[in-house]
This record gives C-alpha cells, structure tokens and sequence, in this order.
C-alpha cells in the first residue's frame, strides 16, 4: 500500500506551483505600479509645488477607488471567474500607470487634478486582485498548502520593493521621474498577455492530471470557485448583510484595516520619511528601503509556513493562523522605537525588524480563503479587501496632517504602532473560532 502511495504521490503534477508563481509576480508588479508615485514623489512634488498635505491626498487617491470597487470587482469574479477579469485588470492599471509619465507636460492644478485621476483609475483597475488572489488559491490549493500560498503572494508586496525600489530610485536619479511610470506601464501590458496564455482554472487546465485534481479536491480546494456564474443567483446585498453580521469575519475585516496600515506608510510616506527625516538623498532611500522589505518578504514567507506547519502537527485551524498574526504584529510594534534612535542604520533595522513581523503577521488572504461561502468568495475577499485598503485612505492623509502639524515622523509612527496592537486585540478577542461561514 505504502508503495502505491508513493508511486501515485510521484506521478502528482505540480500545477498549482505554476499558479501560485503568477499570482506572485501579477501582486508583485501591482505593488510596483502602487509605489511609483511614493518614489517619483519628492522629485515630482517639487516639481509641481505640492506640500505635505497636498502629497498626503495624492497618495491617497489610489485607495479612493480603490476602496470603492472591492464589492463590484468582487461580484464580477464571482460572475465571470478570475481568469479574463484578472487579465483585464492588469493590462488597465498598467496603461494608467503608463499615462502617469505625461503628467509633467501639465502645470499647476491640471497637472495635480490629471495625476489624482489617473491614480483613481489605477485604484479602480486593482480592485479585483486580492480578492481574485484568494479565490484562486482556495481553488487550487488544499487547506494544509493554503497558509504558505497566501503567504507567498502576499509577500510579492515586499518583494516588490526588494527589486523594483532601487531600480525605480535609479530611473529616478539618472532619468528623471517621469521614466518610471513608463518602466512600470510597458511592464505590466506585457505580463498581462502572458497571464491569459497561463492562467486556466484546476478543471479546466491543460498541464493538471487526475492525481494532482484529485489531491486538492481531497485535501479542501474549492474547485467551482475558479468558475463562471457562481454569484448569478446570489442575493449580493442580503450576502454582504450576513458577512457583515458575523462576529468572526468583522474581526478579521477590523484586524486586516489596522495591518493594512503599516503597509501603507511602507508604500507612501516611508521612502519620504528617509529623505525629510532623515536626510538621506531619494537614491539612498531607494537602497536603503531594501532591508525592511527583503525582511518582510522574508516574514511573509516564514509566517505561511509557520501557520501550515502547525495545521499539520494537529493544531487546529484557529491556532494555526492566530498564532503567526499576533505574534507578528506584537514584533512590528518595534517601528516605534524608531523615535528613540538617532544612527540611520540603527532606524533601518528597527524598520527591518516592524516588517518582518508585519510580514509574518500577514496571513489575512489564507483566512479569506478558509472562511469564505463556497458561492461567495469574491464577495467576502472584496469585502475584506474594502475594510483593509481603507487603511489607504486614512493612513496617508492623517500621517500628511501629523507631519504638518508636528513637523516630524515621530507621532506617525506611533500612529501606525498602535494600529498593530489593535490588530492583535481583534483576534484574540473578537474572532474567536476560525471556520468557513455557511450562508443563510
């Protein structure tokens, strides 16, 4: 018996490595396109004259929209599958990414009023990722694998920074900003076709065999919730009430809002913090933003694998994934300690060490993925992205106002500290049991 086993588990394609890779570089190339203007932004805001404040609500238009579309970019991939509308997705922010390097042949408000436009319609153009990254894995992946391919994923945030900053700060530096949406644009086009030639459904794809089908479906994969018309006949505002009322998902919708948070003053005011703060120039800010996100790639990855190693040991579920979020954003609460330090090398490694916790901590997708309804993952995903990514309205803007008003980063990274903590009260206390919700 054991010798079949073995044979059977040889014969095993391993598609779903394929998968989870393009869903890693496609989140990779949509961390890069969010960041541009976080790079391109002390050149380009003095340029067109922008102040703090005034950068703090540029930042935030991406988020505006962004915000705005989760629950419609959610219902599209419970209608249409993940497929044709992740592809579309990726090919529409990539073109506004492109259009972003003609904002220097505008002046003054039009060119303020052209950048926040097309930032609103890259915001608009992302939203169906995330939740489209957990629909995937929960149809490809077993829940024993689930934890390290959200995890995996997740991390292309971090990873993201690790490539594309110091080649960013170099077009910068030499090129001039502009040339940096231009990078970032043709980049993703480009991926985008690549992506419909790649990405197939676990039933529908040319490379998968029965032992592989097989070994997903039994360990828990979803294999429907890659398909088409899933949401036709589901009441999509009685769905959003129920996901709503339940005690367990508000929690980890209120826990994903705070951990979002941090990633935003990593994608938004970080790289200006080591400019104004710190005085370091925007092409040393680049290389040194290198450290922080290599470790939290680093956590992204461990964390995963740390949460399904404990499934497998025979902790339950809830265990498996608490225990990772809680202690990783009990480390990242060490971005405070910042204030306290005066060497440079000594703010990066406090950085470095916020965000390999953050990293770890960040196991929000794997839990989308282990509690959403069977028909409804779209929705649930998109309704949990809206609570998270809010994070990228309000982050940007208060860290603009605390920055004006204080003239230093020391209030906002108390600010983005505390939210950590938050995050951790709201799974121990609020989520309780972590189980996959069945609709009324």
């Amino acid at each position: 018996m054991s010798a079949g086993l073995v044979m059977t588990a040889a014969k095993r394609s391993r598609v779903r490595l394929l998968i989870v890779t393009m869903l890693f570089f496609a989140t990779t190339i949509n961390y890069a396109d969010r960041a541009t203007l976080s790079i391109a932004g002390p050149s380009l805001a003095k340029d067109l004259g922008l102040d703090a404040v005034s950068m703090g609500y540029v930042f935030s238009a991406f988020a505006w929209s962004y915000v705005l579309a989760q629950l419609p970019g959610g219902w599209l991939l419970d209608r249409y599958g993940a497929k044709w509308v992740y592809a579309a997705a990726i090919f529409l922010w990539s073109a506004f990414t492109l259009l972003q390097g003609a904002v220097g042949f505008f002046t003054g408000f039009t060119a303020v009023a052209v950048l926040f436009s097309l930032r609103l319609l890259v915001g608009l153009s992302e939203a169906p990722v995330f939740p489209a990254n957990a629909r995937i894995t929960a149809a490809w992946f077993p829940t024993s694998e689930r934890g390290t391919a959200s995890a995996f994923f997740n991390s292309s945030q971090y990873f993201a920074t690790v490539l594309f900053t110091p080649i960013m700060g170099y077009v910068v530096h030499h090129y001039g900003w502009h040339h940096v949406f231009t990078l970032m644009g043709v980049l993703g086009i480009a991926f985008a076709l690549l992506w419909t030639q790649v990405m197939y459904g676990p039933k529908e794809h040319p490379a998968i065999n029965k032992a592989e089908r097989d070994y997903i479906e039994e360990g828990g994969a979803l294999l429907d919730m890659d398909g088409r018309g899933a949401a036709a006949p589901v009441n999509a505002g009685r769905t959003i009430r129920q996901l709503l009322s339940n005690r367990m998902l508000l929690g980890i919708y209120i826990g994903q809002y705070c951990i979002t948070t941090l990633t935003y003053f990593f994608l938004t005011w970080f790289p200006v913090y080591l400019v104004k703060e710190r005085g370091l120039s925007i092409l040393q800010a680049g290389f040194a933003a290198v450290l922080p996100a290599l470790c939290g790639f680093i956590g992204g990855i461990l964390g995963g694998w740390i949460s399904d190693m404990l499934l497998k040991r025979g902790y339950s579920l809830t265990a498996s994934r608490k225990i990772p979020i809680v202690g990783g954003m009990l480390l990242s609460m060490s971005i405070i300690g910042c204030n306290y330090v005066q060497a440079d090398a000594l703010v990066v490694g406090l950085m470095a060490l916020a965000f390999f916790g953050k990293g770890i901590g960040a196991l929000g997708w794997a839990v989308v993925s282990d509690t959403s309804p069977r028909a409804t993952g779209g929705l649930n995903g998109g309704l949990f992205n809206t609570f998270g990514n809010t994070a990228g309205i309000t982050t940007p803007i208060v860290i603009g106002y605390i920055v004006q008003q204080t003239g230093s980063f020391n209030g906002a990274l108390v600010f983005v500290g505390l939210n950590a903590l938050v995050a951790v009260f709201c799974y121990l206390v609020i989520v309780g049991e972590i189980k996959r919700v069945e609709l009324h």
